[in-house]
């Protein structure tokens, strides 16, 4: 196998991989839990993974304070905030429509790169933005967009995590991550997240007891929990293997691996409409193509929720 069909292949399977967490997190919802539950053992499940990976590297966890501040941040805005949003998103919507609205992060990142000095402006990417926002439009203005129309009034809260990944991958690449590598600031994130995550869960009620009896739900959240890491260093991998314009094209996959999954395993089916806005949303992010400096990191937590 040449080097380019083996670095193709593995495209493929980090885009399987993570498409496959929006069903996911559709079955992990199904059945009562609610959100800072959901994302507490989202954060433990992948901090016990990224444990054992560092640990066979041989890369304790660097506690410094610059590290400490930048797990926090990575913590609240990469998985906290927006899969609390994503999940409860997922009670209401199809998980191929969550899916589909997950790619808009490049759109989203743009303007934040525009206000924070990332990017320079270009009308060729402002079109892909009003192109993103058109696609949006499809799935919300149309009476048969969706199978339930008061499902609507989610969609906002299902933008919610892209607009948060988008500010994160800017936030990261204006102030930079300490010189940690990304692997050890999703470690630390998720140690830190977890500690901010468990207070909240048992205050409110929505702490879910490990002890079973095990269910879907609970199979699909470890499942989902275990995928997201072991993709997520596969794409760090990728990164410096492939150069990051390579890796970051896995966004594409992620979301058509995400709308074929949804249909499989939940029998979702969609109209013409959120087909069209699928379309138009992937042409929209295909414009705002980010920088090869941007693509390190603009994907830096696609596959969380």
């Amino acid at each position: 196998m040449s080097e380019r069909v083996f670095l193709i292949v593995c495209l493929v399977a980090m885009g399987a991989g993570w498409g496959s967490t929006q069903p996911l997190a559709k079955i992990a919802v199904s059945e009562g839990y609610r959100h800072i539950g959901l994302v507490f053992w989202q954060l433990a499940i992948g901090a016990m993974v990224m444990g054992v990976i560092q640990t066979l590297r041989g890369r304790p966890l660097t506690l410094s304070r610059p590290a400490l501040r930048i797990y926090v941040i990575i913590a609240m805005i990469g998985t906290i905030l927006p899969n609390s949003a994503s999940y409860e998103a997922a009670r209401h919507l199809p998980a191929g429509v969550v899916s589909i609205l997950l790619s808009l992060v490049p759109l989203f990142a743009f303007p934040f790169a525009i206000v924070m000095g990332n990017e320079r402006f270009q009308w060729v990417r402002f079109g892909g933005l009003a192109l993103g926002l058109f696609g949006v439009l499809l799935i919300v203005a149309p009476e048969a967009s969706l199978p339930e129309r008061a499902a609507i009034v989610f969609i906002p809260l299902a933008l919610i995590a892209p607009l948060f990944y988008g500010l994160e991958g800017n936030v990261v690449a204006r102030w930079g991550t300490a010189g940690l590598e990304p692997v050890e600031v999703l470690y630390g994130a998720s140690v830190v997240g977890a500690m901010i995550a468990l207070p909240i869960a048992l205050a409110s009620g929505q702490f879910i007891d490990p002890r079973g009896p095990w269910g879907r739900p609970d199979f699909a959240l470890m499942l989902s929990s275990a995928i997201h890491v072991l993709v997520y260093s596969a794409y760090v991998w990728m990164v410096g293997r492939a150069g990051p314009v390579f890796a970051v094209q896995v966004s594409y996959l992620v979301t058509g691996f995400g709308v074929g999954w949804a249909m499989l395993i939940l029998d979702e089916s969609y109209s013409v409409w959120v087909w069209g806005a699928m379309g138009v949303i992937l042409t929209g992010v295909f414009l705002v193509q980010p920088s090869p400096r941007a693509a390190l990191v603009e994907l830096d937590e696609r596959g969380k929720s």
